[in-house]
């Protein structure tokens, strides 16, 4: 086990239900094996119900909720997909806040899949260069983005740095770049 992340706390943002589990688990393995502490924020506490695809996965315990917390609170922000999650956490402001705040103070953030749809609601993803979901290109274009198709991208054009990936086959690279950004 490495510590590059040593004493660095991550937050994973995550609706209660319908979060991409692989999309959950393998960035979270990755922070713990770089000697990172990962979180688990959401918007109610309890446990969270993850999928694989549309099928019911495992519950995760929440560690804390974004009502309670902020972003001082920790280095860096991981949201996963999941078609469902990032799209019930776009609807609460206090979450679009929480991750709005991790650009505002220059914290680097992670995001997959159809995660980028929470960025969107808080406004900050224009004139960032990212990759997602390919059904969210539009939206993303539409937000002042550039979108490309690319396993995994890192932006650094912003007050922060953006990790973006676009799907489960992309966690190992996603995973890594990951990692890197909240070295920093």
């Amino acid at each position: 086990m490495s510590t590059d992340l040593q004493g660095k706390t991550i937050a994973f943002l995550c609706a209660p239900e319908g979060t991409e589990q692989v999309e959950l688990t393998e960035p979270w393995k990755a922070v713990e094996q770089a000697g990172g502490t990962p979180r688990l924020v959401s918007t109610q506490s309890g446990r969270l119900q993850a999928f694989d695809h549309l099928d019911k996965a495992d519950t995760f315990a929440v560690d804390t909720t974004v009502d309670v917390s902020d972003h001082t609170e920790f280095d860096g922000l991981l949201l996963p997909g999941g078609v469902a999650n990032p799209d019930f956490l776009r609807t609460q402001p206090n979450a679009v806040a929480f991750a709005k705040a991790f650009f505002d103070a220059g914290k680097p953030v992670a995001v997959i899949c159809h995660g980028p749809w929470t960025l969107i609601e808080a406004d900050v993803v224009r004139g960032r260069t990212l990759t997602s979901w390919p059904s969210l290109q539009t939206d993303l274009r539409n937000a002042g983005a550039t979108w490309v198709d690319e396993e995994v991208k890192i932006c650094e054009e912003g007050p922060n740095v953006l990790v973006s990936s676009r799907k489960p086959d992309d966690l190992k690279a996603f995973c890594q770049a990951a990692v890197e950004a909240f070295k920093r």
